[in-house]
């Protein structure tokens, strides 16, 4: 009975050994980016509170302005991409190139769609005369949402030079490292914008 244990003790041991070290998911400077990101969004997002206590009247007439429709879309196509995106690291870490290459193209269609929809806001907002300067509402709807289109922008970027990478690669494995990272900057953005959306054009 003793010797039973010992052995069981031992193999339980040697698979413990034997466990894969954790390890972070894509480049440690990304990430610090993110997080940078993060904090920089979270006192934005603290501002445009505290100045609506400060304005209610102002944001409760602004407000209603905006288009709830196209928002709920535009969180639909980023939480698509990002499920694509997750696809394109599952499908590189199966060694399915073509697989990888296509759903991180799809993910930027999600995000070309999202941004061809945002401009058409903008243009929207523009022909009725209202700017930066329209009231503190549409200040920090612009401010916010164009600073959003540039990340959303940038992430593009990063997936259209990890698509070139994964078309010329033949051993896709290689970029799994890579492609957590460009996943994990794709995932702040939508999570960006999941906070965004209610908080700019929902929460009265």
């Amino acid at each position: 009975m003793t010797a039973t244990l010992s052995r069981a003790r031992a193999g339980d041991a040697t698979a413990v050994e034997a466990a894969p070290p954790l390890r972070l998911a894509g480049d440690l400077a990304v990430w610090l980016i993110i997080l940078a990101e993060l904090l920089a969004f979270s006192i934005l997002f603290l501002l445009f509170a505290v100045t609506r206590l400060r304005h209610p009247e102002v944001f409760a007439a602004s407000q209603p302005t905006l288009d709830a429709s196209t928002g709920l879309v535009n969180t639909l196509l980023l939480i698509t991409g990002s499920w694509f995106v997750a696809c394109a690291v599952r499908a590189a870490s199966h060694h399915q190139r073509l697989a990888t290459l296509r759903h991180l193209l799809t993910a930027q269609a999600c995000g070309a769609v999202f941004l061809v929809l945002k401009l058409s806001e903008y243009a929207d907002k523009a022909a009725t005369g209202i700017d930066l300067e329209t009231n503190v509402f549409y200040m920090f709807y612009f401010f916010l949402t164009g600073f959003h289109f540039l990340h959303v922008l940038a992430a593009m970027v990063f997936l259209a030079f990890l698509s070139m990478s994964v078309w010329r690669c033949q051993q896709v494995a290689d970029q799994h490292h890579a492609l957590e990272s460009g996943a994990a900057f794709w995932h702040m953005v939508d999570l960006l914008w999941i906070v965004m959306f209610p908080l700019v054009y929902l929460i009265r």
